[in-house]
């Protein structure tokens, strides 16, 4: 019972920890990743879950990204390679 508990624990922070990840994407572009971005985005929605990941990672290492590179940078410095695949199942098609 007791590894249950625990477990049933470190789901709900991952969870949590991705609410709170994905929170920071929905701010600017929508609840659905339906909006570009103070205007200048694409629509993630219409990303593959693969190029989400690609994206992320690359706004992350710098190697990424047009006029929004800085903004996005400091977005994704706390992710995790699973906070982004979280993300990216949410969001992509």
């Amino acid at each position: 019972m007791k590894k249950v508990l625990v477990f049933l624990a470190v789901l709900g922070l991952s969870t949590a920890a991705m609410a709170d990840a994905y929170a920071k994407c929905a701010g600017c572009h929508g609840a659905h990743g339906e909006k570009k971005a103070l205007g200048k985005s694409k629509v993630i929605k219409e990303m593959s879950k693969s190029d989400i990941v690609a994206a992320l990672k690359g706004y992350k290492d710098g190697s990424y990204g047009g006029p929004m590179k800085g903004l996005m940078k400091g977005q994704v410095a706390s992710l995790s390679d699973a906070d982004m695949t979280a993300i990216s199942e949410k969001i992509g098609k």
